[in-house]
């Protein structure tokens, strides 16, 4: 007898610190996902500035990111209880909740020793919603080698095969590549900043969380002297498994490439945009020639600037025609696929089935991910 379809959800807030979104997934036996309904909610602004100062060393740190990651817990435990109540739905209707919680720390490259951080006071997620919580997904991948990033591929592989070479491009603060070659091995990683510099340097010049559309970029002229400069780091050149994050691309990073070179502020947005599409683009070319399909999904999908770039810049990377479209086409809200991903990660834990993928993270075998908060 077939085992029915259960239903999780998925807790996200990405690196660009713009919210939380929580999804409510449909999850059958197989593992094929579908997300039934969802809510997004803005951080606080206290909350998110915290966040934001532990991404960098200060004073105080343990003390302010412990009191972050209860905070945060009241966040998500808020979030869930509106996705609840928007759902006419009780607690005791949820099998898990998948929360990814919030990375202040990416340290892959440090052998034994390596790390990486995401806050959240996960028991008390548990206590204040009455649902089991799974969280900390990344660390089993890293005991295992691994890089615990990303961790979205297997999920992709799951979602969005096909008969074609399909390549799925993740645009949140950091961008992803997952590569689905048909016939082929899933592979996967990091490929450079996504939304987070350009929305660093919007709120600073502009006072908005992030650049609608990539109006204010579209508004410049791209600086192909910076773009260089920019695209000369060595992370664009290392070989996979590779990852990243704010540990990497920073305010800092942007000043240095800057320099003390006079810019219009609307040049160095349109300039991040090209970044974001160039080195994306130019991973798939490099490790995926093949790629008839590019499927974009994340925040960033929504920038239809960037849409577009990636259409136009595509021409340039590929002999052949390449397909760039949204996971709308799926049938599933761009902003929505990473929630859906951790429901996803929830579910594999509890049928303990291992969800990373060794070719993606570098991890010594597939490993079950997670750690469980009874509720």
């Amino acid at each position: 007898m077939n085992k029915p379809h259960s239903l999780y959800i998925g807790l996200m807030s990405g690196t660009s610190l713009d919210g939380i979104d929580a999804v409510l997934a449909k999850i059958g036996p197989n593992g094929e996902a579908s997300a039934e309904m969802a809510v997004s909610t803005a951080f606080a602004p206290d909350l998110r500035q915290a966040l934001f100062d532990l991404q960098s060393p200060g004073s105080n740190e343990l003390h302010r990111e412990k009191q972050a990651g209860n905070a945060l817990a009241l966040a998500y435990a808020d979030a869930v209880s509106q996705l609840l109540k928007k759902a006419a739905l009780q607690a005791s209707d949820i099998s898990a909740i998948g929360a990814h919680g919030q990375t202040i720390r990416h340290q892959p490259y440090l052998g034994d020793l390596a790390y990486t951080h995401q806050t959240l006071n996960a028991a008390l997620l548990a206590e204040k919603t009455g649902i089991d919580v799974i969280a900390d997904f990344r660390s089993r991948d890293l005991a295992a080698g691994g890089h615990g990033a990303p961790l979205v591929p297997a999920f992709h592989a799951q979602q969005f095969a096909s008969s074609e070479n399909t390549a799925i491009l993740n645009i949140g603060g950091i961008a992803n590549l997952t590569l689905l070659p048909k016939g082929g091995e899933v592979t996967g990683f990091d490929c450079g900043p996504g939304n987070m510099l350009m929305d660093l340097w919007v709120q600073e010049h502009q006072g908005n969380a992030f650049d609608e559309n990539g109006s204010w970029a579209l508004q410049g002229k791209v600086n192909e002297v910076l773009l260089a400069k920019m695209l000369s780091d060595p992370f664009f050149v290392k070989a996979p498994p590779k990852s990243t994050g704010r540990d990497d691309f920073h305010q800092h990073w942007l000043q240095e490439k800057l320099g003390k070179d006079n810019h219009h502020a609307e040049d160095v947005q349109a300039t991040l945009l090209h970044l974001t599409a160039h080195s994306a683009l130019a991973a798939l070319a490099r490790h995926a020639p093949q790629t008839q399909k590019l499927i974009v999904c994340g925040g960033g999908a929504r920038n239809n600037a960037l849409i577009n770039l990636l259409k136009v810049k595509a021409q340039s990377f590929f002999k052949e025609p390449l397909e760039v479209t949204t996971s709308e086409s799926f049938e599933i809200d761009p902003q929505l696929v990473e929630g859906l991903a951790f429901a996803w990660l929830a579910w594999a834990h509890k049928e303990k089935r291992p969800a990373n993928l060794p070719a993606v993270t570098g991890a010594k075998g597939p490993r079950i991910l997670g750690a469980c908060y009874p509720a």
